[in-house]
């Protein structure tokens, strides 16, 4: 698929800035408990809502990532799309999603769940914490032309509320 707006191009650049182009990014996701490849530019035209989490199978972890979930019609409403990702395998994302909530999971997950093994996209972000290999809790606000408009990164003990 063609991209119509030249805008909406991946950036050269590596590290997230506001008021700059978002890093591209492709990955696998899991999706409705599907594999899925999902791309920066799945969502031109809408803003994106981009988090990041440590690890699967966390206790602080479900909680934020069962709020957005839960909360998906809501940014929908605005036009807005909702992606998470970790530097977990995207095997590790299905149990997780396969898991029920009330035994630490997550269960049913509308929103993807991006898969970050290589670490490649915490890294453009600036999210990675490179001698643990996982990343902060990022949360990227990206509008309808692949620009970041705001950025929140908190420290792994700090969760997030919707």
């Amino acid at each position: 698929m063609a991209v119509k707006n030249p805008l909406w191009m991946p950036s050269r650049s590596m590290s997230a800035i506001v008021q700059r182009q978002a890093p591209y990014f492709a990955a696998t996701a899991v999706v409705d408990k599907q594999f899925k490849e999902v791309k920066l530019t799945d969502f031109q035209g809408k803003y994106l809502v981009l988090f990041f989490y440590p690890l699967d199978f966390t206790f602080v972890c479900p909680t934020e990532i069962i709020a957005f979930n839960d909360r998906l019609k809501e940014f929908h409403d605005l036009d807005t799309e909702v992606v998470a990702v970790s530097v977990d395998s995207h095997f590790s994302h299905l149990a997780w999603c396969n898991t029920p909530r009330k035994q630490g999971g997550l269960g049913g997950m509308k929103m993807p769940i991006i898969s970050d093994l290589t670490k490649k996209i915490s890294e453009d972000y600036g999210v990675l914490i490179p001698d643990a290999g996982i990343a902060l809790r990022g949360l990227f606000i990206i509008d309808a032309n692949g620009i970041v408009r705001q950025i929140t990164i908190n420290d792994l003990p700090v969760g997030r509320s919707v």
